[in-house]
């Protein structure tokens, strides 16, 4: 991946729920990842939504959700770190789900 000076590389984190199986805890855990996210400099750029399919196929009811962060260091510390542990423990009792983070390039819009 090659990049000018005006591009970065940033992480992305992309998450594919598969089934949702408590609701409120779902709501719940959202309330949770949020400000950890953040913490470790991630932002929300798509939040748990069902794609438009334009080829192949896609099981019906099932999300994305993206997380930018600025660098592959900081999405596995969010993964990684202390705080998040007990958040993640609760999930397979709430949802299945994808998790994978990918480097991409973020086009600066200012100098």
């Amino acid at each position: 991946m090659s990049t000018n000076e005006s591009q970065k590389i940033v992480a992305y984190g992309i998450a594919i729920t598969d089934e949702i199986l408590d609701e409120a805890a779902y709501k719940r855990y959202g309330e949770l990842v949020v400000p950890l996210i953040e913490k470790h400099g991630g932002r929300f750029i798509v939040g748990g939504v069902d794609p438009l399919v334009l080829e192949g196929e896609w099981p019906s009811g099932h999300q994305i959700t993206m997380v930018e962060f600025p660098s592959m260091e900081h999405a596995k510390a969010w993964y990684n770190s202390p705080e998040y542990v007990p958040v993640h423990d609760m999930i397979p009792t709430i949802f299945r789900r994808r998790l994978l983070f990918v480097e991409g390039i973020k086009t600066s819009t200012t100098k």
